[in-house]
């Protein structure tokens, strides 16, 4: 068995301004589509044949492991983007906002220090909103050889991509610009739903 890529739940074309068709064609198109290849080279005739990508994650080593938490935290990057044209809420449901103004003092002064950690990610990388098992918000930076999914003490709701890539055909080395129009296209209803839950989602992306 193989992993299928997964579509992204926008067209190309419907990021602009954020991103522009051209930079999710190399993105998700080109740049993804060929760690999921890497992906099932790797796993074809092994006892990873069989599982899902979440259960690759938590379970592989190594060169399996990078390229299948790569995957894992761009396809939960994917869902944290809504189009600006889509009729979607423009802060996050009552209850996660109040969780918000609660951790950080206000949903500006979380933007704040959310952009504040992006920009001191240096090189290859993730900055997440992080739900812990006790209710308390974190936001921390994450490496490209690991992923939140595997501290079972925290739950992922919000990720954005500061990898050279995700951004550079559009803002070059300006990624304070890209951190801050990141904010016109958050889907807060994914980001709400994922506060809401219990336990952590096993996305099966």
């Amino acid at each position: 068995m193989s992993i299928e890529q997964s579509k992204l739940p926008y067209r190309y074309d419907e990021m602009q301004p954020f991103l522009s068709s051209q930079n999710l064609m190399l993105h998700h198109g080109k740049l993804q589509k060929q760690q999921y290849d890497r992906l099932n080279e790797l796993i074809d005739n092994t006892v990873f044949s069989d599982k899902n990508l979440t259960e690759i994650v938590k379970t592989s080593e190594g060169e399996l492991f990078l390229h299948a938490a790569e995957i894992w935290n761009h396809n939960f990057f994917w869902k944290c983007l809504k189009p600006k044209s889509c009729n979607q809420p423009i802060l996050p449901n009552p209850d996660l906002l109040k969780a918000i103004e609660s951790n950080f003092g206000s949903f500006d002064e979380f933007k704040k220090l959310f952009k504040a950690s992006a920009l001191s990610s240096h090189g290859s990388g993730w900055t997440w909103l992080l739900k812990e098992a006790s209710g308390k918000l974190v936001i921390i930076n994450t490496n490209v050889i690991t992923t939140p999914i595997l501290d079972v003490n925290t739950f992922p709701l919000l990720n954005i991509d500061v990898w050279e890539h995700a951004y550079y055909i559009d803002y070059h080395e300006c990624r304070k610009q890209y951190l801050e129009n990141f904010w016109n296209v958050v889907n807060w209803n994914f980001v709400s739903k994922n506060y809401a839950q219990k336990v952590p989602q096993q996305y099966n992306f």
